[in-house]
């Protein structure tokens, strides 16, 4: 019943993602702020559950952890987006999202993590 909990996990954090993104979408923006928001509260979110549920149940911690967190965070479209930068020649905004992505969610897993005692 392993695969039922990520499943059901990653069904879950994928519809908030879609949720998110869609309250998000704004054309009065030059960057799209909806992949690092989702991946900056997954970290957190992943963090916080590394400390807390790292002794828990495996079906509990692979719902939270490799499901919703997996389906919440999007690498598959935070790199699409900096490839259209790439391709628009918006260099900056291409490592602005490289750079600035990597560097809030290792702090969004750190926040996480200290947020349970």
């Amino acid at each position: 019943m392993e695969w039922l909990a990520v499943f059901l996990g990653g069904g879950l954090g994928s519809l908030v993602r879609f949720s998110m993104s869609r309250l998000m979408t704004s054309k009065a923006f030059n960057f799209s702020w909806a992949t690092p928001v989702a991946n900056l509260l997954s970290c957190i979110v992943l963090g916080a559950l590394m400390a807390f549920l790292t002794k828990s149940g495996s079906n509990t911690r692979l719902f939270w952890m490799v499901g919703f967190c997996g389906g919440f965070s999007t690498f598959s479209t935070f790199t699409a987006e900096t490839y259209q930068y790439i391709q628009e020649s918006q260099w900056y905004l291409a490592l602005a999202n490289i750079f600035g992505s990597v560097l809030i969610c290792l702090l969004g897993l750190i926040i996480g993590m200290r947020l349970v005692p």
